[in-house]
């Protein structure tokens, strides 16, 4: 009985010693950093069946500069300071010379007259449109005033235009000079020929002369006739506004 206690308790010993060793190499193992600790717990933790993969951020877009906004041509920054009454010929009175086609000469008066306006405001003058007999004619103030007509085309040969101060003036020298500069930028924009000998007197009596304050440098002026210069007038009223207003212009600034 000795004898068989002895050998099993040597048995019991070396088992003892073998799982010592093999708990020694195990913590060894663990303590080297074995590639598969965690493995289980990682695939449950993230399982690509399941997971969505995360997106990358998009960088942030530079922001594009805005467009330079288009600028307009504006007029004048500074006022002239001249004030200029334009009146369109028989305009909300009555049509004027009329041809046998039905071309009435008020069409031709305002259109022009309305263009000569918007070309001295946009030049910076103080300019307005005036009807034939307008109310505020008795007394009118400015530093020029041109009354705008067009002869009657019962002459078909007749072409060519004409302009005229009052006969009795009270500033001569003045209004000499605003009629010179008026057929000088005329005939220069149009080409059309001066009718010096063709004057009448209704344009050096025309009424809105004895009406406007005689301090008032003041002119009419006839820019054509409506049979032999209808093209010009019609087609071309933009550089026949041209002309008046250029002519205008000459006498305000004293070119």
């Amino acid at each position: 009985m000795t004898g068989k206690s002895s050998q099993g308790s040597r048995w019991a010993v070396g088992l003892l010693a073998i799982a010592f060793l093999v708990g020694l190499t195990y913590v060894a193992y663990m303590a080297s950093g074995a590639p598969n600790v965690g493995l289980a717990t990682t695939r449950a933790a993230s399982d690509p069946a399941t997971d969505k993969p995360t997106r990358t951020p998009r960088p942030s877009r530079t922001p594009r500069p805005s467009p330079t906004p288009e600028v307009s041509p504006v007029p004048s920054p500074q006022p002239l300071g001249f004030k200029v009454g334009i009146v369109a010929g028989h305009w909300q009175n009555d049509v004027g010379a009329m041809c046998d086609d039905g071309l009435q000469e008020v069409s031709i008066n305002l259109d022009v007259a309305a263009r000569v306006v918007a070309i001295l405001q946009y030049e910076g003058y103080d300019a307005e449109l005036l009807p034939e007999y307008s109310e505020k004619l008795p007394g009118y103030e400015a530093d020029a005033f041109v009354s705008i007509h067009a002869d009657a085309c019962n002459v078909p040969e007749a072409s060519g235009f004409k302009v005229a101060r009052v006969a009795a003036s009270a500033i001569p020298e003045e209004e000499d000079r605003l009629v010179t500069c008026l057929i000088q930028e005329y005939g220069k924009a149009t080409g059309l020929n001066f009718h010096r000998n063709s004057i009448t007197y209704d344009m050096q009596d025309y009424h809105a002369f004895n009406e406007i304050h005689p301090q008032t440098p003041a002119a009419i002026i006839e820019l054509g006739f409506m049979g032999a210069d209808r093209e010009i007038l019609t087609d071309g009223a933009y550089k026949v506004a041209q002309g008046v207003a250029r002519g205008i212009a000459c006498f305000l600034e004293g070119e």
